[in-house]
């Protein structure tokens, strides 16, 4: 049940597909292209339709004054081709959905503008020089603060206080930024005698190998970091997490609605929702520098109380009323 009402995602009228067929335009007609980390699903929908949402209350509707091409690489640690594809639309700005999407298509142009979302370090991975004036032709929206890590280890333990040890799911090829995320766990977990195992996995035959050794010890709970590679395989870390009655905490709420336990971080809809904004400064002769990185400014707690309880667990009545929706 919901807790809180969020705006509606209306359904948009470009074509979903690897990239939509060319047809005659008029002249008046701009092109955005977008690479998304995420099949082309329910969940890839609604972030599309978001993103379609926003730039329709901005007076842009595919079809009419816009085309969007789509390309779809769920998982896949290498984006160039996927990159390559879609310059060949010879969009006028881009949507990058995550870090390697970002990086792919930073690594193709470096004059058409490029609008991200939900890339946690943009400094550190090199692909702005400020934060507050990007110099190159990116910007966009991050979906996290290293910081927000430690409120994982809060909620866990407020959850399960015999939790004693945490492993953090990441694909460094995908999240760079994973070691960072890790010292921040740690830090947090000093303070609850928590230990804290970094798992780092290159392909999917290994998570089950980390998992499966990780859990040989009792009192212990997973952290999955953002990482496309873990979305991809979201359905295997929480297959896994079940088996071996593990708590799991997921930055991204779908993880829950698909059987996870519990979520904690920025409303991802809302993010492609504000993108929109930018690409429509741009597509009116913005200059890239003048559009700072944006952080989120809406967060979600999300918990899936049917795994709650399939886990022997009962979710503390303070915890639960933190929660912006409960399944049940």
């Amino acid at each position: 049940m919901r807790r809180r009402e969020f705006l509606g995602v209306l359904g948009g009228t470009a074509v979903l597909g690897p990239l939509a067929a060319r047809a005659q335009q008029s002249d008046k007609v701009r092109r955005i292209g977008a690479l998304m980390g995420i099949a082309n699903d329910t969940l890839g929908k609604t972030y599309a339709d978001a993103f379609q949402q926003g730039l329709r209350e901005l007076g842009w509707t595919a079809g009419r004054n816009i085309r969007i091409d789509y390309a779809w690489a769920s998982g896949a640690a290498d984006m160039r081709q996927y990159a390559r594809e879609l310059m060949r639309s010879e969009p006028d700005a881009l949507l990058a959905h995550g870090t390697p999407a970002t990086i792919a298509l930073r690594q193709q142009t470096g004059k058409i503008p490029i609008v991200f979302v939900t890339v946690s370090d943009p400094l550190g991975n090199g692909l702005v020089s400020s934060l507050a004036r990007p110099s190159e032709n990116v910007t966009g929206f991050t979906n996290f603060e290293f910081s927000m890590a430690g409120k994982w280890i809060e909620l866990l333990k407020e959850i399960d206080s015999r939790l004693m040890r945490v492993v953090v799911i990441f694909n460094p090829q995908t999240a760079p930024y994973g070691p960072h995320y890790v010292q921040s766990i740690e830090a947090a977990a000093r303070s609850y005698g928590t230990e804290v195992v970094a798992a780092p996995v290159q392909d999917a035959g290994k998570l089950g190998t980390a998992i499966t050794a990780f859990a040989s010890k009792p009192n212990g709970a997973l952290i999955v970091l953002p990482d496309i590679f873990n979305s991809a395989n979201r359905e295997m870390i929480i297959s896994l997490a079940a088996e071996h009655r593990l708590l799991g905490i997921y930055g991204f709420s779908y993880y829950i609605r698909a059987g996870g336990l519990i979520s904690y971080g920025a409303d991802q809809t809302d993010l492609f929702r504000r993108s929109a904004s930018y690409i429509d400064r741009l597509l009116k002769g913005a200059n890239v520098g003048d559009l700072p990185i944006q952080q989120p400014t809406k967060f979600e707690m999300v918990i899936n109380v049917k795994t709650a309880k399939t886990l022997g667990l009962e979710i503390p009545p303070t915890v639960l009323a933190r929660a912006d929706e409960l399944i049940e």
